[in-house]
């Protein structure tokens, strides 16, 4: 059963920050171990030694050489450094062929890379005198870790329990029966019986590393509890909604957290004045700020916007220029926006600036440090997001007391109530349909509540009272563990 001494947690995963970071996932092994280390669990990270990480920031210890990999058409070597970040400790597997490239993802063969990540980690297991109580498996590309796992009663690792968290069930990592037959993944594809009323699953839905995580898994998890229920449904299941209905008893949703250290407007280097939930009234020299670097009138009374995001239809920008040109006209708003993405959503706003070059600002950048200062600067963070899972966005502008206006969507709705026409509760404003109507009444709902300044600041000091650090995620994240590795110890002993 779940043992009583320090839990071993092994958590693998694509990305972390600040190593190789490309979207959510990179924050959130960026963080939940060293939370989950404080929470007294041993957790160590695995992840490939890419070639886009800078290894001039790094002064790892290799600790086994040339280990002996089977693969089709001829085994393959691997060396296995060991690097302490964060005080985390981060096994990095490095294999030039797959791993020696400049970005981490977008490759054709992506998904042969990453079952080989999963295969030279199992190859290493048995040399790493490190045996998990729990192996946390993150998004697509470390479920074949727990379908290998399966299929491995002689690993050291077998007995661990299995947890494995989706991110994103949009990205999958498909792949046809010839790639599953060449690499013996045959076996591992059997889908559990569908649920009551449901048909049976077909052949080719369980054709991914999304599928074999969710098949594998003793627990499955998702990054908010609304995101949970609505991936069981065919709007939001991605093709997959069937498979998670069939393992629906085992699936559960846990919301994110982000790094309180990395993300502390009482600190934070990129901003020009620093301030607290007791100090917010300092907070009005970063909106001037803000507005300078811009080239934006310093208008105290003008309720500046921010966008924070990548710049898809997913994340909604695209209802952004359409809802909010009447809005602009009046000239009760501003809007800075910072991102890149689709080449359609640049133009609308780049169009959008155009005709309003003195109340809108748009930066196709990737800046984080410009991303610190629209969250401590604007009045209004906008996330009008189609589908979230969790997202970061909101809960740093809370953090930084920018009142979030979003979609009622996944961990959005788990984490933005709408203050209503009282402004007495609730920490920032919702809306329900992705269309620019909806998205204008709310903005137009945020720009009155804003001439209401003492009910205004109430509510930004209430979202930057709340605790949405890591911690709290850790001790949810700790029990499901304990699910996981009783669960797995139950089916050893029948």
């Amino acid at each position: 059963m779940f043992p009583e001494g320090p839990l071993n947690v092994l958590f693998a995963s694509i990305e972390m920050s600040p190593l190789a970071k490309v979207g959510g996932l990179g924050d959130v092994a960026g963080s939940l171990p060293r939370a989950l280390r404080e929470a007294g669990a041993d957790v160590r990270i695995a992840m490939p030694m890419h070639g886009a990480i800078d290894r001039t920031v790094l002064s790892p210890r290799k600790i086994l050489d040339d280990v002996k990999v089977p693969w089709p058409g001829g085994d393959e070597r691997v060396d296995l450094w060991t690097e302490e970040v964060r005080g985390v400790p981060v096994y990095l597997i490095e294999n030039r062929r797959y791993f020696g490239r400049e970005t981490v993802y977008g490759f054709d063969d992506d998904p042969e890379r990453f079952l080989f990540f999963c295969d030279a980690l199992l190859a290493c297991a048995p040399h790493l005198g490190f045996t998990p109580d729990v192996v946390h498996a993150q998004d697509w590309h470390t479920g074949f870790l727990l379908a290998r796992l399966a299929q491995s009663e002689d690993s050291p690792w077998s007995g661990a329990g299995r947890v494995y968290t989706i991110h994103n069930l949009g990205l999958q990592g498909n792949f046809d029966e010839a790639f599953a037959h060449r690499h013996g993944l045959t076996s591992a594809l059997t889908p559990p019986p569908p649920a009551e009323g449901d048909e049976g699953l077909t052949a080719e839905s369980v054709l991914s590393g999304m599928a074999l995580g969710i098949i594998h898994a003793g627990r499955v998890n998702t990054v908010s509890a609304t995101y949970a229920r609505e991936i069981l449904t065919p709007e939001y299941g991605a093709g997959l909604d069937p498979l998670l209905r069939a393992r629906a008893d085992a699936l559960s949703g846990i919301v994110n957290g982000i790094d309180y250290d990395e993300f502390n407007p009482a600190t934070d280097p990129a901003i020009t004045q620093h301030y607290d939930a007791d100090s917010i009234g300092l907070r009005a020299a970063n909106k001037r700020a803000l507005q300078q670097e811009a080239g934006l009138p310093q208008d105290d009374e003008a309720v500046l916007f921010g966008v924070v995001a990548r710049l898809w239809a997913q994340k909604g920008i695209d209802l952004v220029p359409p809802a909010f040109g009447p809005l602009l006209a009046s000239g009760g708003a501003q809007l800075a926006v910072l991102g890149t993405g689709d080449e359609a959503v640049h133009a609308a706003l780049l169009d959008l600036e155009r005709r309003h070059p003195h109340r809108v600002k748009v930066w196709l950048a990737f800046d984080p440090p410009l991303g610190q200062r629209i969250y401590a600067g604007c009045d209004v963070f906008l996330m009008p997001s189609r589908y979230e899972p969790c997202g970061l966005g909101q809960l740093i502008s809370l953090r930084y007391g920018a009142v979030p206006l979003v979609r009622r969507t996944g961990g959005l709705v788990d984490t933005v109530q709408d203050a209503g026409t009282d402004l007495q509760s609730g920490n920032g404003f919702t809306f329900g349909d992705a269309t620019p109507e909806e998205l204008r009444e709310a903005a137009e709902r945020a720009v009155a509540a804003f001439a209401r300044r003492d009910a205004w600041r109430a509510m930004q000091e209430r979202g930057m009272r709340q605790d949405w650090s890591w911690g709290r995620a850790a001790s949810q994240y700790l029990a499901l563990y304990r699910e996981a590795s009783d669960e797995q110890a139950a089916a050893a002993e029948l």
